[in-house]
């Protein structure tokens, strides 16, 4: 039986330990789903700016955030 392919996943919140909540629960699913984190933002420009050098299966994006939030980061990447 072969290993699935985990499921690249960059985080985005403004605040760092709604990140690492983000980590741990992911980190309890992966038995069932195993994740790769690509990488982790602060706002909405700082993941475009990571999406420019990695690839990402999912974006788990905070709504409100200063600067560009989660929703004008999905309109960006073309989800709106």
């Amino acid at each position: 039986m072969s290993t699935p392919t985990p499921l690249k996943i960059l985080l985005v919140d403004d605040e760092p330990l709604a990140r690492e909540r983000l980590r741990t629960l992911l980190g309890d699913i992966a038995m069932q789903l195993p994740t790769e984190i690509v990488g982790e933002a602060g706002n909405g420009r700082q993941a475009l700016d990571l999406l420019q050098g990695a690839v990402a299966d999912v974006v788990l994006a905070d709504i409100r955030m200063p600067g560009m939030d989660g929703i004008e980061l999905a309109s960006h990447l073309g989800l709106l």
